[in-house]
């Protein structure tokens, strides 16, 4: 008669004791994601090269589209790291806006991860909104800065189409330097606060014929 114990079930759902967090999962999928694509990665494969339960990969993620997510995103903050982007010297922050850019669409694998069908341009778009754009706002402050923060991720959002995903011979063939120099002055600008126009309004209506003013000339 065999009076050993049952092994336990398995349990779904988050494990019990230490496990693997979910930043030593990441750089396996990555690697995966760089050698067989999205489509033939699976969760299983993650979790077998990771040396794990399915079931981790699931309760982190929740899905493979989930997982390239946080593989996408931990690319972008690792080069475009917002903090560090901003918190330097005001006078410099187009440059460095577009130094971010650059020297993370520069990095080969990420241009292969990128080119991953539409789950990879989901992740940029998000990426973009979601952290750049709504650090940008929550950076500026004042009564414009959605408008400006909108203005700069515009910009930026052109170059990396017209550089990267769908690039025209003349943004492609400048150097990261030469395109630095380019855009500065139009982020500059799209960074600099909006001048007040209520004075200059009011004065055109004291100035207007309903109010005693004289007619326009011709």
């Amino acid at each position: 008669m065999n009076n050993a114990a049952p092994a336990p079930a398995r349990t779904r759902g988050r494990p019990r004791g230490n496990p693997p967090t979910r930043e030593s999962i990441v750089p396996v999928a990555r690697a995966l994601f760089l050698e067989h694509g999205y489509r033939a990665t699976t969760l299983r494969a993650v979790a077998g090269a990771a040396g794990v339960d399915p079931a981790l990969i699931a309760y982190h993620f929740g899905s493979k589209k989930g997982l390239f997510a946080d593989v996408m995103q931990f690319q972008c903050a690792n080069a475009l790291a917002v903090d560090e982007v901003l918190g330097g010297d005001p006078a410099t922050l187009p440059g460095r806006l577009v130094d971010a850019v650059t020297d993370l669409w520069e990095d080969a694998d990420f241009r292969q991860l990128t080119a991953q069908g539409d789950e990879a341009a989901e992740v940029i778009r998000e990426y973009l909104e979601r952290e750049l754009l709504a650090r940008l706002v929550e950076f500026l402050g004042g009564r414009d800065a959605t408008a400006r923060a909108t203005a700069v991720v515009t910009i930026l959002g052109g170059l990396i189409y017209t550089r990267y995903l769908n690039p025209l011979p003349t943004p492609a063939a400048l150097t990261p330097a030469q395109t630095r120099h380019i855009l500065t002055p139009a982020l500059r600008a799209a960074l600099a606060p909006k001048p007040r126009t209520r004075a200059a309004t009011g004065a055109g209506r004291r100035g207007s014929p309903t109010s005693g003013g004289g007619a326009v000339r011709s």
